[in-house]
């Protein structure tokens, strides 16, 4: 199963990237606030943490950089992080904070699922029984 993390201010957000990411064999957890990032992140483990600029008093960059420095020192496990961005300007705020990828909103289910692909490797082949 493919676990993705949320972390949003704005409900109508998280809804987008939820929906983008429903579907069988995929789990989207969704946290309102950066300081709960690094714990959702050692619970689940998840494959990819999609992280908005606002989250309520913790960033997306800040959550960005704190879960790299978290990981180096082997307290989190290792993630690839995608960066919504306000502003066009801000690419160049993600490339210091070392995310994978990184969107401009607005964006719809079918950008983030485009980007997303080669962060999340291959899909699996169904099994038969």
């Amino acid at each position: 199963m493919t676990t993705i993390l949320v972390a949003a201010e704005a409900s109508w957000i998280r809804d987008q990237v939820t929906t983008a990411f429903a579907g069988t064999g995929q789990q989207v957890v969704e946290v309102k606030r950066g300081q709960d990032v690094r714990d959702a992140v050692s619970q689940h483990a998840p494959d990819l943490v999609v992280l908005d600029m606002q989250i309520a008093n913790m960033g997306g960059i800040a959550c960005a950089i704190d879960l790299r420095m978290e990981a180096a020192e082997g307290r989190v496990p290792p993630t690839k992080i995608l960066l919504l961005l306000d502003r066009e300007a801000d690419r160049f705020l993600a490339k210091r904070a070392d995310a994978d990828a990184e969107v401009v909103k607005p964006v719809d289910a079918g950008i983030l699922r485009r980007v997303a692909k080669p962060l999340l490797g291959p899909t699996p082949a169904p099994t038969s029984s």
